[in-house]
């Protein structure tokens, strides 16, 4: 199971498709606060449609928490526009943590500095940034390639 990470999501759209993603996928997600969006908003039902009762999901206060519950560091991947290192070209594994950062401006660079992996998706200079719905389907649907499912 991946396990995909929400920080401070601020579209309630994004992160109801991002929820059906993760059912689909069999990915648990892990959202952190403050959201930009109530949990029973009527768009994140609307986008998450049925599926929101079957998500596998976790929320927190706030990075440090969620960050002083991971087991193993070495196995978080934060994505970043500013990486030097291209998605596919790191090889996941079952129980692997991938940390998307908010719409609006990504990760923070504190939040940076605290891990190793940073991953980028490649992207034509017509354009700043993929929403964050998709951007997650690609990392997702990699890693699953990778192992096999």
């Amino acid at each position: 199971m991946l396990n995909i990470v929400l920080v401070e999501p601020e579209i309630p759209n994004n992160t109801g498709n991002i929820g059906r993603l993760c059912v689909g996928t069999q990915s648990r997600l892990h959202l952190i606060k403050p959201y930009g969006f109530e949990i029973s908003d009527k768009h994140l039902k609307r986008s998450g449609l049925d599926y929101w009762v079957h998500l596998d999901w976790n929320e927190y206060d706030n990075f440090e928490q969620w960050a002083a519950q991971v087991p193993d560091a070495s196995r978080v991947f934060l994505m970043s526009s500013h990486a030097t290192k291209f998605y596919h070209e790191q090889e996941f594994r079952d129980g692997d943590w991938l940390v998307f950062g908010k719409e609006s401006v990504g990760l923070s660079a504190d939040m940076m500095a605290q891990f190793d992996h940073h991953l980028k998706i490649p992207i034509s200079p017509q354009v700043r940034s993929y929403n964050l719905a998709n951007a997650c389907a690609f990392i997702i649907g990699e890693a699953k390639r990778q192992m096999g499912w």
